[in-house]
């Protein structure tokens, strides 16, 4: 079992079982209270020393090898599970007989009940709390499941793999046989019993087989499954198309649950999906949710290829499945965006990409949790399922993919499938495969893979106008002094009339192109470029062509002219981002003295330039125009001082309003979408930027904004329009009209329990517009006695809790340290109830010493207690003692 200081596991210390299992026959005497697992194991050695099993949180009932009850001798209890001696033995069938409650498992992890059904979440350490087994990822079997159970209280039993039986039996009850032909890690294993409605369709693969497609929803759901399934059929034909890549199975399932610790699993042939990234109709879903459920659904079906067919060696290669499927995702929505809504839309997409990149996994880095892609040690594996591992992990993949180019990358992902099929490999193995195919040497990409810290990459240039040069120079700083990394940079130059000039370097015999992907792999790298006739803007870092912090000098006059002249979009937005973190931090600094904060003419004027700027469409000019996540900008603060900044905040937000007011009215007309919702990119980005001008508006006080977002949250309008009008009410002065609004909202969607969650979030995240205004820590206790609330529900918990603690920076560091205090009694709380999600809420604090001396010692005060506590969680133990410096 668990003990509460884990042990630390290391990379370094890998070794294969002695044991392994080729093929594994489950049998389940399904029941709410007292499940009964019989496990028979086909065994085969392939080294020396015992089989090891692990196990957890369950009751063995008996225990057989080759028939015979293992003798007391042959048995060790270990603190993971048990060992057992098998002699001289090569070959083993061992039997394993256990019980477990799925009522009482509020971890969900393993087999649990939720809302009258079971389902299990294996992925990384579950399966061992459902029996007995080698649960690593190297140990690859193939799975025979007999599910046998109560028919009315579960008609619907589903396993991996393709259904070969079925049928009744005696007493009310019936079975189903389910085989999957290929083999697995107990990681992958999924079951779910319960009373579900369906959604079916039948399509042919590339190869001309016939496949069915089934989406599992809960009574009431199923005209908000449609989305979920066109998203299923798009990543089919996208994989087939794009890598080759075919569905493998007779069916393919995707289950939605509401209670789940994850956004979805990948489990082979039977998704089990968190319903908040399957459900959606007009009515209760924005444009957002449309767009994360298509993502989703997409990363679980492309894991069955990167992650299923091939697996991880062991959970240190965690990014080798997430960095490349999360790649594969983001890759497919993009082209899924700009074929529906042309290139801008991809452009946008990898803007939010970035974004949450840099919101996100930034600060992770730069904090006591910063690991690299591939960590080197755990104590808990469920702490490294990280932006790290994931986005950061996919931005690495991305730098391959524009190092070795589209074709390239293509024959690397060919190679790779053909030597490791069935195989569970490592992170070397992927990128060797990319450098055999492509004839390239990635020693030194290798790096990115164990160096953990956002490298910085530092730009000079230098115009000589006598020799009509300009000359580049880049340097990489790296964190620790790590070794010089391979890193792409695409890079431009803009003339003074705002076009892209050639990019001309000493030898060049061919045209210039202009932008220029250069690679660098030495600590300072000089570029000189020829026949500049006039001194250029450098656009560097194209694309975000590397997961670095650009460090470049320019003032608001560059600024603003890359903002309207930077042919490449990712680096306009990025221009207009730097001259709103330029302008916020300003006055942020002069809030934090008591002055009233000003905002500076020029900005405005290039603001106002963006916004009515009619060559860009509606999408990208709604992210352009949206100020950097605060959670972003306190990064960029030394002290970070949130209640400083969201004065700041608040002034900005109502100047822009106030200033450009009669623009975003006459926006609003003119944005309106025609007839009934469709979830399409071009009538999205017109939604989001009139949304994002309800906002401006309401926080401003403009009276015709206000009221139109009154009209539309309060009205019959879909869900997009009615929630962004909700939340333009909630962030801003209008509190009368808020109350309104969420009164109406809460009305119409309280025994919605997905949509109710929007509802918990937005009040979570409110900020105080004005000094009488109750604070959100009041309305928060005051809303965890809801009756749409639930504390053994993650959404909920994310909803509530993650929204105050994470979106609300200014509420939560409270001068008194109320928000720290509330924070830590619900750690203590989660944390007996569920420690994944108390570990996901501990890390709110991990950067606590970024903060203002009053507020890091009130922090720390909070943190030290509950690491003094004997019950805690390996999972929470790691985050705080980590935050607190105890452990590397």
């Amino acid at each position: 079992m668990k003990t509460e200081h884990a042990p630390t596991i290391r990379r370094i210390d890998y070794q294969p079982l002695a044991w392994t299992v080729q093929s594994v026959d489950l049998h389940f005497t399904l029941d709410a209270k007292a499940t009964v697992v019989r496990n028979r194991m086909h065994c085969e050695r392939r080294g020396a020393g015992p089989l090891v099993l692990m196990a957890e949180g369950l009751t063995r009932v008996s225990l057989t090898v080759d028939g015979v009850e293992v003798v007391e001798t042959a048995l060790r209890e270990t603190d993971t599970g048990l060992e057992i001696d098998l002699g001289e033995r090569d070959t083993a069938l061992v039997e394993v007989v256990t019980q477990i409650n799925p009522s009482a498992n509020t971890e969900l992890s393993g087999l649990y009940h939720s809302g009258g059904g079971l389902y299990t979440q294996c992925e990384a350490e579950g399966f061992r709390r459902i029996t007995c087994f080698p649960d690593r990822p190297d140990v690859m079997a193939r799975f025979t499941v007999t599910l046998e159970a109560d028919m009315a209280a579960f008609p619907v039993l589903l396993s991996n793999g393709n259904l070969v039986d079925s049928g009744d039996l005696d007493g009310g009850r019936h079975f189903a046989i389910w085989e999957d032909p290929f083999p697995k890690p107990s990681y992958l294993f999924a079951l779910v019993a319960g009373d579900l409605e369906v959604l079916e369709r039948t399509e042919k693969t590339r190869s001309g087989r016939e496949v069915l497609l089934q989406v599992w929803v809960e009574d009431g759901n199923l005209d908000r499954a449609d989305h979920a399934m066109d998203s299923l059929v798009h990543s089919m034909r996208w994989d087939e198309k794009t890598f080759g890549l075919e569905l493998d199975l007779d069916r393919y399932m995707i289950v939605a649950v509401s209670d789940f610790n994850m956004g979805a699993m990948e489990n082979k042939g039977l998704n089990i999906f968190n319903a908040k990234f399957v459900l959606a109709k007009p009515d209760t879903a924005t444009d957002v949710d449309y767009e994360h459920i298509e993502s989703v659904v997409a990363h679980e079906y492309f894991h069955n290829w990167t992650g299923n067919r091939v697996t991880c060696q062991d959970w240190f290669q965690l990014t080798l499945k997430e960095g490349l499927t999360v790649f594969r995702d983001q890759q497919f929505s993009a082209d899924m965006l700009a074929a529906a809504g042309g290139e801008s839309a991809r452009a946008v997409k990898r803007i939010e990409d970035v974004r949450v990149l840099r919101t996100a996994q930034f600060p992770e880095d730069a904090g006591p949790m910063a690991h690299p892609i591939r960590p080197d040690q755990y104590q808990a594996i469920d702490n490294f399922y990280t932006a790290t591992v994931y986005e950061k992990g996919a931005e690495v993949i991305r730098m391959l993919h524009t190092l070795l180019g589209a074709e390239g990358f293509r024959n690397g992902m060919d190679l790779y499938f053909s030597y490791h099929d069935g195989q569970a490999v490592t992170c070397d193995d992927f990128v060797e495969a990319m450098s055999e195919a492509n004839g390239v040497d990635l020693d030194q990409f290798m790096r990115w893979y164990s160096q953990r810290g956002t490298p910085r990459l530092l730009a000079e240039g230098r115009y000589d106008a006598a020799a009509r040069q300009y000359t580049l120079t880049l340097t990489q700083q790296r964190p620790d002094g790590d070794e010089a990394l391979h890193m792409p940079v695409a890079l431009g130059l803009i003339g003074p009339d705002g076009a892209d000039l050639p990019l001309m370097l000493a030898g060049d015999t061919a045209a210039s192109p202009t932008t220029r992907v250069v690679e660098l792999k030495d600590t300072t790298t000089t570029l000189v470029f020829e026949g500049v006739a006039a001194e250029p803007v450098p656009s560097l870092l194209r694309g975000f062509s590397a997961p670095v912090i650009l460090e470049l000098a320019e003032d608001d006059r560059r600024l603003a002219f890359r903002m309207a002249h930077d042919s490449d979009p990712f680096n306009r937005w990025d221009a207009a981002q730097r001259f709103m973190v330029r302008v916020v931090l300003a006055m942020t600094v002069d809030a934090a003295k008591g002055v009233l904060p000003q905002v500076p003419d020029a900005f405005i004027t290039a603001f106002g330039a963006l916004l009515h700027n009619e060559k860009l469409d509606a999408a990208y000019r709604a992210v352009a125009l949206t100020l950097p996540a605060e959670a972003y900008l306190l990064e960029q603060m030394t002290p970070a001082d949130p209640v400083a900044l969201r004065r700041a905040l608040i002034v900005l937000m109502r100047s822009i309003g106030e200033r450009l007011g009669d623009s975003w009215l006459g926006l609003d007309a003119r944005l309106s979408v025609a007839g009934e919702y469709r979830y399409h990119p071009t009538d999205a980005g017109r939604r989001a930027l009139r949304n994002l001008g309800q906002r401006y508006l309401c926080a401003a006080g403009v009276a015709k904004g206000v009221e139109r977002a009154l009209a539309r949250a309060t009205g019959d309008a879909h869900m997009t329009d009615r929630f962004g009008a909700l939340a333009a009410l909630v962030h801003s002065p209008a509190s009368a009209e808020a109350a309104t609004a969420l009164a109406d909202f809460e009305r119409r969607f309280a025994k919605d329990a997905l949509v109710m969650d929007k509802w918990f979030a937005i009040q979570a995240g409110a900020w105080r517009w004005i000094d009488s205004a109750e604070p959100a820590l009041a309305r928060i206790e005051a809303l965890m006695s809801h009756p749409a609330f639930s504390l053994s529900n993650p959404n909920k918990i994310y909803a509530l809790f993650g929204a105050y603690f994470r979106a609300n920076p200014a509420e939560f560091h409270r001068a008194d340290g109320a928000g720290y205090r509330f924070w830590a009694d619900r750690i203590r709380d989660l944390n007996k109830r569920n420690p994944q999600v108390a570990s996901r809420m501990a890390r709110v604090l991990e950067n606590w010493r970024r903060f203002t001396p009053a507020q890091q010692a009130l922090a720390r005060e909070q943190i030290e207690a509950l690491v003094g506590e004997k019950d805690l969680s390996p999972d929470v133990r790691e985050v705080l003692e980590k935050a607190l410096g105890k452990t590397d």
